[in-house]
């Protein structure tokens, strides 16, 4: 019978994986395209951007995601788990304030018309990454209180989908 839950839990944790894949894609394509419709406003909005804080925080989230696969090691300790686990829910708050400060320097030109395409989709793929981040850096930190394998590979999974969104979101917004 244990076996059989496993399988499930294993497959309910891709239909999530699948899911959050699906909507972030669809975010960033609704951003592409409407980069492709208004290049000109796309590429004067981003001006206002800070690329070296959005970079810092890619390193930022990418340190957390070490921290996390360290905790999934099978051999790893209680202890040792326990410790990456916090580790990598503070580097996700970390990325959080950063995030937040980024927002606070951003959000006075977000009404001006003409960026407001620019600073919708902007918003809205960042924040609903964000707000993944502040969500799962907090199981994170529940699971750190009994580090159960199945709990750990559940969380940290899911915390490199983050990742992963991350790096695609990155360049999408900032470099492109």
């Amino acid at each position: 019978m244990a076996a059989k839950d496993e399988e499930n839990g294993n497959l309910l944790m891709w239909i999530l994986v699948w899911s959050e894949l699906i909507v972030f894609g669809a975010l960033l394509a609704a951003f592409l395209i409407a980069f492709a419709l208004n290049q000109d406003g796309f590429i004067a909005a981003r001006g206002h951007l800070q690329p070296q804080i959005a970079g810092f925080n890619t390193l930022v989230l990418l340190g957390s995601g070490w921290q996390a696969a360290i905790s999934a090691r099978r051999n790893s300790s209680a202890q040792l788990r326990r410790r990456a686990l916090i580790l990598a829910a503070l580097l996700g708050f970390v990325f959080t304030a950063l995030k937040l400060y980024e927002y606070s320097t951003e959000i006075a030109f977000a009404s001006d018309p003409a960026y407001g395409a620019f600073y919708e989709l902007y918003f809205m793929l960042t924040g609903f990454h964000l707000f993944h981040v502040i969500f799962v850096a907090g199981l994170l930190l529940i699971v750190a209180v009994k580090p159960k394998d199945e709990n750990v590979t559940l969380v940290t999974t899911i915390w490199h989908i983050i990742d992963l969104v991350w790096i695609v979101i990155f360049p999408v917004i900032y470099l492109v």
